[in-house]
């Protein structure tokens, strides 16, 4: 593997130079490397080493050529020269040299990276990081410099690895935590070694952490002037926030051993004039980053993570954050806008779902006296005076988020929605200060009557959050009516809701004028002006009675939906606007009634396009990739350079974007307004066919009606019968009408009914036929469940016969059982009895038990007397053969040793058998 790898790189130096050229620089790379290897002298491998480290420095063929030779023996310098701190620097100098990207004024158009590939090889050089982490205990300072270094772009380019083997190597984080309290050089080179190495290794953050990482990275933080610092306080705030990012453990360490105080501290500002330059800037949007990430509270499959974000916003408040957070984002506009978004952003988080948090906002008062106002009308003044796009988006963020779940709170600022004179319509925002917050918001909504449809379309948004799943609230905006313009209708009033039509109207005609060179701007107009009137109508059918009373807007409702120059969306909640005007219609007027707007769908769109508008809308991009228009942006050094794009946003820029893009409508379309438009889109299919296919019956037929009554002539008989008949053929035409309407519908999808539908047909006949197999399938699933219902019925009576029987065998046991007790009982009576009579007519078991002993041991006794008398036999048996065996000479000791222990073994032997 090594000589495969040296050869590759041999052969990328040759694409680099040429051969004849790629030769000469191998050559000479080798010639260094064997002085350095082999020389006598130690001044000559020094010289060696210097000649080395500037060729590589400045030439990528010179680094190509050392990577594939070089490494062994650089590594075995510092393995075993240690005591030369001059070579062993001179050895990391290098190092660091073949690892460096070498940037070309002109410009290679080369893709090969020798340092890239340098940094590759390096890494798998063997025991390479220990090697390199224990030099981080030498005493010299340059040895610990360029140590760090070297660490700093393996990890950069090779972070897996590196990570890995530093988890291998005993106090491998603990040497590299040492460096955080070296000299200044030394410790920004751990900071940011430190900051790649926990982005992605849960495993090192936790054991940072666990070498007190929280209190180094505070402790440098304000040793360096919190906010208003360099750059090393962005590198802290980077590895905090990496150690913080979806780690709850991490977080309630922090909250529990640091405590909160000293991040509350960077964000306070501190002098009479604030300054902010652009490291500032990004050192606040780092900290504000930190209170993100406190208030998410972990990862989403973090099962404590609710409880934990609950924890950190109690005592983040504790410690007077949304204080700061208010200076910040709203009261201090001299801020940078990205800082003020980011506040914002912050304090949303912070009031949402939670009724505490909310009502301390809405008890905050900003200004000095007397200009003081409540917080929550700083915010709206912003939300609808700003030119910045993303500032609105904050500032609306905060209002839904007070809003969310938070019934009293819309109450309160349902309470201050108080109309203003017609005069007050042409006031300018400036002159709003000492207005309530409902009335600076009508102001706003009034606004659109002098062409300002922008800013009335953003009050808009926020009578939106005041409406939701609220009733009540709707009720009473309902009531509001708005002077109209004294030329106009002589002072006559109109409700709110049909201005806010006429906008949604006005909006349109605009763009329509404008055609292609309009911008995104109107799109956005009635994007939010209808996502106003879904969530106002929705459930609520006092609102749909109100929008129905003017006759115009069902009208401008169609023909919005069926308009191909507006896009998907728009026409998307168009028709959901329509169809809760039938769902939620409890309407009797005949031509205001759900069967009414039905048939005006039917005829203006048709059925087959209407419902296509739901399945378009759901498809489309932005529908599909919803997700939160707060973006949350990491500061590091290698986005610093974007810090002016973030400043600075140019709105003009949006007009290049299709409509579709437009980053308000991101905002629109959060989860819980998608989920309401899709649980909206089931009810008005359901609704709509139900009501289509069960026409009004506008007879009532009593079979009574059907005779003649007692005092009625046979001609006003006839008359009757046939005015009755004439209706009943009127309903019969009416029930043939929609069924023409029904199969022209069918027939027409895909082709001639609308020109955007071209081509569809095809996928329609698919769907159907799909339709038609899956309605198959679920009939052949409903018929397989009766027959499993009846199986199981069957197996249910089986088993209650089964409990039946097995019942009355126990009842019958239980009898039995009853009667042998009593059995027993009369007989243990009748024993007792006897006794009580006399003992003598029993006999004496004691008596009997000692004489049967008796007996036993009278037979035993004479057995062992027999037995006796043969053991005597057998023993002068034994001496008469013993005296015989000494009269021939044989030594009956020893012919008698060992017979008793063969007897005893073979005894055991049959024992053992036996078992």
């Amino acid at each position: 593997m090594r000589m495969d790898l040296m050869s590759g790189y041999k052969g990328v130096v040759g694409l680099l130079v040429g051969n004849e050229n790629s030769s000469n620089e191998d050559r000479y790379v080798e010639r260094l490397l064997d002085r350095i290897s082999n020389g006598k002298l130690p001044d000559d491998r020094r010289n060696a080493i210097a000649e080395l480290q500037g060729v590589v420095l400045e030439n990528e063929a010179f680094q190509l050529a050392f990577g594939a030779m070089g490494f062994p023996i650089m590594l075995s310098v510092l393995k075993e020269e240690r005591d030369d701190v001059e070579m062993v620097r001179g050895a990391l100098e290098t190092l660091v040299s073949a690892l460096t990207p070498i940037n070309h004024a002109k410009g290679s158009t080369n893709e090969v990276q020798p340092a890239l590939m340098n940094t590759d090889l390096l890494s798998r050089e063997a025991d390479c990081i220990s090697l390199l982490l224990s030099l981080l205990e030498e005493d010299d300072f340059y040895v610990r410099y360029y140590t760090l270094q070297i660490l700093t772009a393996l990890l950069t380019n090779s972070p897996q690895r590196l990570q890995e083997a530093i988890l291998t190597i005993p106090r491998g984080i603990t040497r590299l935590m040492d460096m955080l309290m070296d000299r200044e050089v030394i410790r920004n080179e751990a900071l940011l070694l430190l900051t790649h190495l926990t982005r992605e290794a849960e495993e090192i953050q936790k054991i940072l952490v666990f070498e007190g990482a929280f209190e180094k990275i505070f402790g440098i933080i304000k040793e360096e002037g919190n906010s208003d610092g360099g750059v090393v306080v962005q590198d802290c705030l980077e590895l905090l926030n990496n150690l913080l990012r979806s780690n709850a453990s991490n977080q309630v360490l922090l909250r529990e051993t640091v405590g909160l105080d000293s991040l509350v501290l960077i964000l306070k500002l501190r002098g009479s004039s604030f300054t902010f330059n652009q490291q500032k800037t990004i050192n606040l949007l780092s900290a504000l980053e930190t209170i993100k990430l406190l208030l998410k509270g972990g990862s989403e499959s973090d099962p404590g993570k609710d409880m934990n974000k609950q924890a950190n916003k109690t005592t983040l408040v504790q410690k007077k954050v949304l204080e700061h957070l208010l200076i910040l984002g709203v009261e201090s506009q001299w801020v940078p806008v990205a800082i003020r978004c980011a506040a914002m952003q912050c304090i949303g988080d912070l009031i949402v779902g939670d009724s505490k948090n909310c009502d301390l906002l809405a008890g905050k008062v900003l200004g000095e006296e007397p200009q003081v106002e409540p917080a929550l009308n700083s915010i709206l003044r912003i939300l609808l005076r700003t030119s910045n796009m993303q500032e609105f988006i904050a500032a609306d963020y905060i209002l839904k988020s007070f809003c969310e779940k938070n019934a009293d709170g819309q109450s309160m600022l349902a309470s201050t929605l108080i109309p203003q004179p017609y005069s007050m319509n042409h006031a300018f925002l400036e002159d709003d200060v000492s207005m309530s917050f409902g009335s600076m918001l009508l102001h706003g909504l009034t606004l659109g009557e002098n062409g300002d449809l922008e800013i009335s379309c953003r009050a808009a948004s926020v009578l939106s959050h005041i409406l939701k799943d609220h009733l009540q609230c709707k009720e009473k905006v309902l009531q509001i009516e708005i002077e109209a313009a004294p030329m106009q209708s002589l002072g006559a009033l109109e409700p709110l809701m049909h201005r806010m039509v006429k906008y949604l109207a006005i909006a349109s005609s605009m763009k329509s004028q404008v055609g292609k060179f309009s911008t995104s701007e109107n799109s956005y107009v009635q994007a939010i002006i209808l996502k106003l009137l879904i969530t106002w109508l929705a459930d609520c059918p006092s609102a749909v009675q109100c929008f129905l009373d003017a006759r115009p807007h069902l009208t401008y409702l169609l023909e919005l939906v069926s308009n191909l120059s507006e896009t998907v969306c728009i026409r998307g909640f168009a028709a959901v606007v329509l169809g809760e005007c039938v769902i939620y219609n409890k309407s009797t007027d005949s031509g205001k009634d759900a069967f009414a707007i039905v048939d005006a769908i039917s005829q203006k769109i048709g059925l087959s396009s209407y419902f296509l508008k739901f399945d378009e809308m759901q498809k489309s991009s932005i529908f599909v990739s919803v997700k939160s228009s707060l973006t949350y942006q990491s500061f590091t050094r290698s986005s610093t350079s974007s810090m002016v794009d973030i400043e600075d946003v140019d709105d003009n820029d949006l007009s290049e974007k299709k409509n579709l893009d437009h980053p308000i409508l991101s905002s629109i379309l959060d989860s819980n307004f998608v989920n309401l438009v899709k649980s909206l889109e089931a009810d008005i299919r359901e609704q709509i066919v139900e009501v289509f296919s069960r026409p009004k019956m506008k007879v009532a037929v009593v079979p009574a009606e059907l005779e003649q009554r007692s005092d009625e002539s046979d001609a006003e008989y006839i008359k009757r019968m046939k005015s009755f008949v004439e209706k009943q053929c009127s309903e019969i035409q009416d029930l043939v009408l929609r069924n023409a309407t029904l199969a022209e519908d069918l027939a027409k999808t895909g082709s001639t009914l609308q020109p955007e539908q071209k081509g569809s047909g095809g996928s329609d006949r698919i769907q159907i036929e799909t339709f038609r197999r899956d309605l198959q399938e679920a009939s052949q699933r409903l018929e397989k469940l009766k027959e499993e219902r009846a199986k199981v019925e069957s197996e249910a009576i089986m088993y209650r016969n089964l409990a039946g029987k097995t019942e009355a065998d126990l009842r019958s046991l239980s009898d039995a059982y009853n009667s042998l007790e009593q059995a027993n009982l009369q007989l243990e009576n009748e024993v007792k009895a006897l006794k009580r009579e006399g003992h003598s007519k029993f006999p004496d078991v004691e008596a009997i038990k000692s004489e049967a002993r008796e007996e036993a041991q009278k037979e035993s006794e004479a057995e062992l007397n027999d037995l006796l008398v043969c053991l005597g036999q057998e023993q002068s048996k034994v001496d008469k053969l013993s005296a015989r065996l000494l009269e021939l000479g044989e030594d009956v000791d020893k012919l008698l040793e060992g017979i008793g222990d063969e007897a005893g073994a073979a005894g055991d032997e049959d024992e053992e058998d036996d078992e």
